[in-house]
Order: C-alpha cells, then sequence, then structure tokens
C-alpha cells in the first residue's frame, strides 16, 4: 500500500481543492480522507505543501506511433497507400520504448488516446494507452476508442495523385465506406451464422461493424468549420457516434456546436497557422466552447506539441480566459468522458485507477515542478 498524506487535492471533481491523505492499494484509490493511519502503508510519501492532480489526459494524440519525431524511420502513423483503410490499429504500430513515452510521463501525462494520423479519409483505430511500462497489451486502458476519420487538407494533399483532391470526394470516401459496411453487416445477419450465405471476408468492413452499430464512435479529425460540420451531417445521416477533433474554427460557430453536444477536443494550439485551415487558430476556443456548455478537452496532437507540455497547454487556455477549474477538467475528466474510460481514470476518486501526479505548484505554470507520477499504484517519477 501507498499512502501520500497532507496534500492539497485537486480532485478533477469537486471545484475547490482539499488538504487530504489518499491511500492506494492494488493499484487502485482505496480511501480518501483526513489523517488516515500510516500502519500498514509500504511507502508513505509526505507531500505538505504540494499539491496533488488525477493523471493528465490528452484525447488526442500520436504518440509512440511517431518515435520522438525523427523521420521516417520511426514514423508509423499514417499509411499512405490506401485512403481507405480502417483495419489498421494503433496497437499494432505502438513503441513503448518511444523516449516521447517517458517525457510525457515525466510531464505528469498518465493516459493517452494515440493513433493514426490525418492522412486518410478513415485511417484505423485509436487506443487509450497508459504512459509508463513495456509492453502495450499491458499499457492498454481500452483498445478500442474510436476509428479515425480525417476532414480538409491533409487527405486531399496526400492522395492528390490519387484522385483525392476535395473536400467533396473525401467526404464521398467516408459515406462509401460507412454504406459498405452497413450492407455488410445486413448481409452477415441475414446469414444467421451459415457460411455458405456469408459475404466474402472484408477486413476494414469487419472494422467498421462496431461504428455501424453505434459501439465504437467516429473520431474526425476538422479543423475548418465547414469540415466540422461535414462530420456532425455524415454522423447524423448514419446514425453513428462522433467525437469532433482540433475543431480549431469552433468559436466561430459556437451556437451550432452547443446545440449539436458532440465532444470537442481542441488543439494543437501553440504553433503557427502552417496551414490555410489552421488561420483562425486561437487559445480562446477551448474557453469558449466550455462556456457554451460543451464537454472540451485540450489537446497536443503530439508530437505536433510534445506531450509532457498538455498542462501548459491548458495554462494558455486560461491566459486567454478560459476558467481554470474548466481547463483542468479540459485534461482530466473530459478526456477520460471523450475515450470512454472515465470508469478508470480522470479523477481522484475511490475504486479508480490510482493516477495521481504531486506537483510543487499550479501544473498550469512553466516555474511548476512535476515531483512524484503515480501510474496503477506505482510511483513512476
Amino acid at each position: 500500500m501507498l499512502l501520500v498524506k497532507n496534500v492539497m487535492l485537486n480532485d478533477g471533481i469537486n471545484k475547490e481543492p482539499y488538504l487530504t491523505d489518499i491511500l492506494i492499494s492494488d493499484g487502485k484509490f482505496a480511501e480518501i480522507g483526513e489523517d488516515l493511519p500510516e500502519e500498514g502503508a509500504d511507502t508513505v510519501i509526505d507531500a505538505k505543501g504540494k499539491n496533488a492532480y488525477p493523471g493528465f489526459i490528452d484525447a488526442h494524440s500520436h504518440l509512440g506511433l511517431d518515435v520522438y519525431g525523427i523521420g521516417f524511420e520511426g514514423h508509423d502513423y499514417n499509411e499512405m497507400n490506401s485512403p481507405v483503410c480502417p483495419e489498421l490499429r494503433a496497437i499494432d504500430s505502438f513503441n513503448p520504448f518511444d523516449q516521447a513515452v517517458r517525457m510525457a510521463m515525466e510531464g505528469g501525462v498518465t493516459t493517452v488516446g494515440t493513433g493514426p494520423g490525418s492522412a486518410n479519409p478513415i485511417g484505423g483505430t485509436f487506443i487509450a494507452v497508459k504512459t509508463s511500462g513495456k509492453r502495450v497489451d499491458d499499457m492498454i486502458v481500452r483498445d478500442p476508442v474510436a476509428m479515425k476519420c480525417a476532414f480538409g487538407e491533409n487527405p486531399k494533399r496526400v492522395y492528390r495523385d490519387k484522385k483525392v483532391s476535395a473536400r467533396m470526394t473525401v467526404s464521398a470516401l467516408i459515406r462509401e465506406e460507412l454504406f459498405k459496411a452497413k450492407e455488410y453487416l445486413l448481409k452477415k445477419e441475414a446469414a444467421a451464422g451459415d457460411a455458405s450465405k456469408m459475404p466474402a471476408f472484408d477486413m476494414g468492413l469487419e472494422a467498421m461493424i462496431p461504428v455501424i452499430k453505434g459501439e465504437l464512435p467516429m473520431k474526425a479529425h476538422a479543423h475548418q468549420a465547414n469540415d466540422i460540420l461535414s462530420a456532425i451531417r455524415i454522423a447524423k445521416e448514419f446514425g453513428i457516434k462522433l467525437t469532433l477533433e482540433h475543431v480549431t474554427e469552433g468559436h466561430l460557430i459556437v451556437d451550432e456546436l452547443a446545440k449539436e453536444g458532440y465532444p470537442c477536443a481542441v488543439g494543437p494550439s501553440l504553433t503557427h497557422a502552417t496551414k490555410w485551415e489552421l488561420q483562425n487558430k486561437s487559445w480562446t476556443t477551448p474557453g469558449i466552447l466550455a462556456e457554451a456548455g460543451l464537454q472540451v478537452s485540450i489537446i497536443t496532437d503530439a508530437p505536433v506539441i510534445p506531450q509532457q507540455h498538455l498542462p501548459l497547454c491548458a495554462g494558455m487556455a486560461v491566459k486567454a480566459g478560459m476558467d481554470p477549474f474548466k481547463a483542468l477538467q479540459a485534461i482530466t475528466i473530459n478526456p477520460a468522458r471523450h475515450l470512454g474510460i472515465e470508469d478508470r481514470v480522470g479523477s481522484v476518486e475511490v475504486g479508480k485507477d490510482a493516477d495521481l501526479v504531486i506537483t510543487d505548484g499550479c501544473p498550469f505554470s512553466v516555474e511548476t515542478r512535476t515531483e512524484h507520477v503515480i501510474i496503477n499504484g506505482k510511483c513512476v517519477l
């Protein structure tokens, strides 16, 4: 058992922090309260004068699939041979020994959603994974968490020479795969297990079945307002679940997004507008969407922004006007909800995975040091 004493806890659920002790047993938060006895604890951390937070969570990155951003040899998050490849799985590219994984952990990021990039209209499945371990199978929180799809500039740029050169084409390819998957599923169900009546096996369409059945959301890369609304339009056409990723121009259509209510993962914002569809990028976006009542996560899109700087991104949103508590939730419980893993991570509550970050100040500040990181009840820093 591990006991953290005398810490100021920001639990991710209650707005005001409070002084408490935290008992961790069997990798879970076992008890939270004042004056917990030290007897029986294998390790005691006296955190007097320190702050504690749930392990930070990034809902959208490519961590472990683009090894430290060092070129083709480490580049494993975009398949550029086929525009539509839903059969690809992030778990098969993730490298736990990517030094960026450890750097993320040292920055207090304990769980990430990671997976295929945005080269493909449909690119494969994302996973939710912890940032400590040697074998990805043992680091997984949930696999899969979403099916990646992408709108806008990236697919049309990558596949320009393969007759994908307009937003209309990108949307048509996504629709076509959804139609095919729906028909494939109907044929499988009609066959009722009779092998002679089953449709020819298609690995991509098999991967799309959970999407069609509403069990797995589409994770839609969309920066421009029209791309965001195209993603929503297609989701409604097929009755599928959807999360919105990047949402760069979300502040321009906040009234529309508030009516729709889809989860929004906002970022990366710590870069120049490197392409046309980023021209309205602003740190004010997450705060504006949060004030409108939307579920907002702040993301790094690592390696675009190094993963360990996730809390600093939340700080930049606060500087631009976002409520500090909503900013904290945007890197803790909201991304957990975004990834469908809020039953395990995202807040400090009894029964949840014991992922905890202890700092000597507010994590939004560049002057703050991360003193301890606990993942699954083990001190990894």
